[in-house]
């Protein structure tokens, strides 16, 4: 009999925490005509599901035309299929006001430290869901990062930012929806801890999915295209007004591409024209707390940049691993890893950023731009430490000349991390610069026009194995340049 008692206790508890209780929003006065502002109607069923302790908000099939909607904790706010939030436009003054950032230096963008504006937000909330088959559509959003306390973009008041802010939240799922033309963000998380983000997919203007601050995140099985800016980021900027470690995060399973808005949607994916970066995986470029336990598995990259890792804001980068990776139509580099000292944040903060023990193993990589080999950079006074390379397949464009194997690639210092702005590297394959424990294990590079730089060169690099290096160059072209004026013994050169 207690064992009846519990189990039914059991199926009562998991059905209200799966959102058996339903406040259709059409019972509060929302439309779905498109033309109506149903956001105060979404509202209120929010709130009487707060009120009621928790529940699933519903929005059946219908364009519900919305300004901010303020999710609160216990909430699972469904897309029913059929259904798509649309953004109001900023004539409309639908949006929250962004929030006073307490008078404390913004030492990031105005998209990193303003929430309330955004069309979906939430802050300080805990077991929030955000889930079904319908679409956001942020067409009423800019994708400028030109955001003020009270919400000025130029001169206009009202003015929605990003699809989805998180801040400071707690036991989050944001799962199966679709996100097309995000704002400056589809997705931006703060300081949250406890979330997953699953089977989304997000067509956007801008970046796909940024995680700043958090810790314990899973990002899997999503769809990401962003054709002008990042697709899924790390960050650790000074949103909180303190240097925050983002940590334990988990990206797998996700398809990262750069094809022309709206094109993944409609199922054409057309190739876009190259931007400064599309598509990749980032750490960075905000990376005051650092980032530590980090993964990226399985994922494909497809016209799009491939891996950044980038710590310049004097936090620590540190446990590193990527496996089974693939990419085609590469631009700009397929690997790119450095620090630097940008040092965007308090001036009194004077520690070194660090980096070290970085692990990228199980990488194909087909038609790469020339511009950049695979690039680990660290600084004069405090190099990367203990980055292994293993089985790694690249396939290049070519055509790199023999004066670009000579010429000076200027050293990150407090540039912007960005390797298209620096010029090509001395290399075609791989340039290594300020590296103390760099381990190459089965890597084969090839190129389809002549290439008449280096496969490698090293430049002050310590401590270093090159084990199974498969490495076509032109004749009288070395293989490895080293500024040791050596290479170690090994297999494949």
């Amino acid at each position: 009999m207690k064992r009846i008692v519990f189990f039914v206790t059991l199926f009562v508890m998991t059905a209200v925490a799966r959102g058996s209780v339903v406040y259709d929003v059409r019972a509060y006065g929302a439309v779905g005509d498109g033309k109506t502002l149903d956001s105060p109607a979404i509202n209120k069923a929010i709130e009487a599901a707060y009120d009621a302790g928790g529940g699933e908000v519903y929005l059946p099939a219908g364009a519900y035309l919305s300004g901010s909607i303020r999710l609160k904790s216990n909430i699972n706010l469904h897309l029913g299929a059929g259904s798509v939030i649309v953004a109001a436009p900023a004539e409309m003054k639908a949006y929250d006001e962004s929030e006073s950032f307490g008078g404390f230096p913004e030492y990031q963008d105005g998209g990193h430290t303003y929430f309330h504006n955004s069309l979906i937000w939430a802050e300080g909330q805990e077991n929030i869901w955000i889930t079904g088959q319908g679409m956001i559509d942020g067409v009423g959003l800019t994708k400028k990062d030109t955001e003020k306390a009270g919400n000025v973009q130029g001169g206009s008041i009202g003015t929605g930012d990003k699809s989805i802010a998180l801040k400071l939240c707690r036991n989050v799922t944001i799962r199966d929806i679709t996100i097309f033309r995000g704002g400056h963000f589809a997705i931006i998380m703060t300081g949250c801890e406890r979330g997953t983000i699953d089977n989304v997919t997000i067509d956007t203007n801008r970046d796909g999915i940024d995680i700043d601050c958090c810790k314990y995140i899973t990002v899997s099985n999503c769809k990401v295209n962003t054709p002008s800016d990042d697709a899924i980021v790390l960050k650790s900027s000074y949103a909180l007004k303190k240097p925050v470690m983002c940590e334990h995060i988990s990206v797998t399973n996700c398809h990262v591409t750069g094809y022309k808005l709206g094109t993944l949607l409609d199922g054409t994916y057309v190739p876009e024209k190259v931007n400064w970066v599309c598509g990749r995986f980032k750490l960075g470029t905000e990376s005051n707390g650092g980032y530590r336990d980090i993964t990226l598995s399985n994922c494909t990259f497809n016209y799009s940049s491939g891996l950044a890792f980038e710590e310049v804001d004097q936090g620590t980068m540190e446990n590193i691993s990527v496996s089974n990776v693939t990419m085609n139509h590469v631009h700009h580099y397929p690997i790119y890893i450095t620090t630097g000292c940008r040092n965007r944040g308090p001036k009194e903060v004077t520690r070194r950023s660090t980096a070290g023990d970085i692990q990228i193993s199980n990488v194909v990589a087909q038609d790469c731009d020339s511009l950049c080999s695979i690039i680990i950079t660290g600084m004069p006074d405090e190099p990367i430490r203990n980055v292994w390379l293993n089985n790694i397949r690249l396939h290049y464009r070519g055509g790199g000349t023999k004066d670009m194997a000579y010429r000076e690639y200027r050293e990150q210092g407090t540039h912007y991390p960005e390797p298209k702005f620096a010029g090509p590297t001395p290399a075609y394959g791989l340039f290594a610069r300020h590296v103390e424990g760099l381990h190459v294990n089965d890597i084969t590079f090839s190129y389809a026009v002549p290439e008449y730089r280096p496969a490698i060169v090293l430049v002050d690099v310590k401590d270093y194995t090159l084990r199974g290096v498969d490495a076509p160059t032109e004749d009288g072209v070395a293989v490895v340049m080293s500024d040791s004026g050596s290479v170690p013994s090994s297999r494949g050169l």
